[in-house]
């Protein structure tokens, strides 16, 4: 199938004319299905982006437990200047929509004006994202979450430095499950399912001394349909994250160095920070659970249906 016709010419013309091998691959890539594509945007589109890309702000930089960190994400693209506003208009074009689709297998996407958990993304050094799975469903509209689109803006990349792409299929035991990592170089795109076994992170990133002043850059962009096959469908939930285990090396009559001790203090922290902030949510819905369960309304429905759930019974 070839969709040159009606797409706008931000694409590579490789995206626009491969589509039916990028969904063979797309369909055939484990650990889940996705799928690597190099030229992604015309050249000189993706070299717009990355001199647009914005500064680090350290206002977007605050995490989902309400931490400043290292990671900035911007959402309103459309405001960044003349190249995002034409990127996000490329994101809601019917043609890309259905030429994302295509490759993915999937009819009838849409597009998210509020870019929930996407826009912009940049990762200072220091900065790694455990193995997750994302949100399901979309918070505000409730339509189900299909496909995470990843663009890097990065011009120049050693695996070496971390932050790689890592896509992992059993994340509970990371020796044994098959791990696929993809550097982040610019122009390079990742286009996988959402689902309950698409688990992903990076790599913590570490720069040497002479390229401390650079940073990974992305965008990332959340497609979704109305309704998805009932063997993929399952309850809603926020992303899950599984923080990452103590290093191999560690190990009966190896001698920590203060590098480790500070990787292991961080390592617990973070296990309790995510302890706390499922204990909080968890409040929370109990708290939701409770209103509901004493209003009236739903003590008078309790009452109405009683003979019927007596019967039953």
């Amino acid at each position: 199938m070839r969709y040159a016709a009606g797409l706008p010419n931000l694409l590579h013309p490789s995206l626009r004319n491969g589509a039916d091998e990028f969904a063979r691959q797309f369909g055939a890539a484990e650990p889940f299905r996705h799928v690597v594509i190099d030229r992604f945007l015309d050249p000189d589109f993706c070299q717009d982006l990355i001199r647009e890309f914005p500064g680090f702000d350290a206002k977007y930089a605050f995490n989902e437990r309400g931490e400043l960190g290292g990671k900035a994400a911007i959402p309103n693209i459309a405001r960044l200047g003349p190249a995002y506003r034409r990127f996000d208009g490329l994101m809601r074009d019917r043609a890309f929509l259905d030429l994302m689709g295509h490759i993915a297998g999937i009819d009838a996407l849409l597009y998210d004006p509020d870019y929930v958990g996407g826009g912009t993304h940049e990762n200072r050094a220091g900065q790694e994202l455990d193995l997750h799975i994302d949100f399901n469903y979309h918070p505000r509209t409730f339509r189900h979450r299909r496909l995470n689109l990843i663009v890097f803006l990065n011009p120049e990349w050693n695996p070496a430095w971390g932050g790689c792409l890592e896509l992992r299929k059993d994340p509970w035991s990371p020796a044994n499950g098959e791990m696929k990592l993809i550097v982040p170089l610019a122009n390079r795109a990742v286009l996988f399912e959402t689902s309950e076994r698409s688990w992903h992170g990076f790599t913590r990133i570490e720069l040497p001394e002479e390229k401390r002043g650079l940073s990974r850059r992305s965008l990332a962009v959340y497609f979704y349909t109305r309704k998805r096959p009932a063997n993929e469908t399952a309850p809603a939930h926020a992303t899950v994250y599984i923080p990452r285990p103590i290093p191999d090396y560690v190990k009966p009559g190896y001698t920590l160095r203060q590098e480790d001790v500070d990787l292991l203090r961080k390592l617990i922290e973070r296990r309790n920070m995510q302890i706390h902030f499922l204990y909080e949510r968890e409040k929370e819905v109990n708290a939701m659970l409770t209103r509901i369960t004493r209003s009236p309304s739903f003590m008078l429905s309790r009452l109405l249906t009683w003979p019927a759930r007596k019967l039953r019974d």
